[in-house]
């Protein structure tokens, strides 16, 4: 990947291979990248606020937006428009990342009759799974949370045709540019016919930021583009988030599919630098 960037120290690299050299060379270096980035998150509260990096109050507008943008897709992809009409197909999405279960409560558990979580770090999971209990929650067709995998990413692999969204939010920049094609191209088997991938994740203005502290990636649009490519996924849509602080990186929403588009849906963004950034 032929993309400059640097790292939270402000160390420069000339592109994304000197990078990942340095960084996961050999099978050790690899094997000590993901255990720092585990190990990272394992010292945070388990709490919507712990997991936002202390940015918890971001909660509202992210969900907001990313609920605009679900619903927009479920009307083109689906025909379906709202999650009373989820009554019509048995819908199942998988959260990637999902961390204390914030995008799953706030949002999934509302549109699928069935939401599976996977998540590497044990404490949060089991927030999630006591947040999402029966009793904790109710929803008006009674959609649930169904299996929580303690599982990384790079490490999943998603029974057949068992969903038809699965959402990737602020997680997939722990992933090596190797684990995160292998990820798609793995989970795309567990896709339902017509059903496609939401990745919303921070963006760095040019190349890369890479954090030294919990050992994740912010990569540019462009270099998302390239590994979408390399994962043979098509863009069917994308989005900017509106309405978070200033000084965290920028935020998009991309749905990808297995399918060629007749055409790529997209809004204008305007250029924004890089800038310390969350999340989880």
């Amino acid at each position: 990947m032929e993309l400059g960037g640097l790292d939270s120290h402000g160390r420069q690299f000339k592109n994304a291979d000197e990078m990942w050299n340095d960084q996961v060379g050999d099978s050790t270096k690899k094997t000590e990248w993901y255990r720092q980035g585990v190990g990272y998150w394992e010292g945070v509260e388990a709490s919507v606020d712990g997991v936002l990096g202390g940015y918890g109050h971001v909660n509202d507008a992210d969900i907001m937006g990313s609920e605009a943008f679900l619903n927009s897709l479920f009307s083109e992809r689906f025909s379906i428009a709202s999650s009373a009409a989820t009554n019509q197909r048995h819908l199942v999405a998988l959260d990637c990342g999902s961390g204390v279960g914030r995008v799953t409560k706030n949002l999934l558990i509302r549109y699928f009759n069935e939401v599976d979580l996977l998540e590497p770090v044990s404490h949060f999971l089991e927030k999630a799974r006591e947040s999402l209990a029966p009793e904790n929650h109710m929803t008006a067709d009674m959609n649930k949370a169904t299996n929580f995998f303690c599982v990384p990413l790079q490490e999943f692999t998603p029974d057949a045709g068992r969903y038809d969204v699965i959402w990737v939010q602020w997680c997939i920049g722990h992933l090596t540019d190797d684990d995160f094609v292998s990820f798609f191209k793995r989970a795309k088997v567990g896709l339902k016919p017509g059903g496609f991938f939401v990745l919303k994740e921070n963006i760095a203005r040019n190349g890369f930021v890479l954090d030294n502290d919990d050992r994740s990636i912010t990569r540019s649009d462009s270099y998302f583009k390239e590994l979408f490519h390399q994962c043979g996924l098509h863009l069917y849509k994308l989005k900017d988030q509106k309405g978070l602080p200033e000084e965290l990186f920028a935020v998009k929403m991309y749905a990808l599919t297995t399918d060629v588009p007749k055409k790529v849906h997209h809004t204008r963004s305007k250029v924004r630098a890089n800038r310390p950034g969350i999340i989880k």
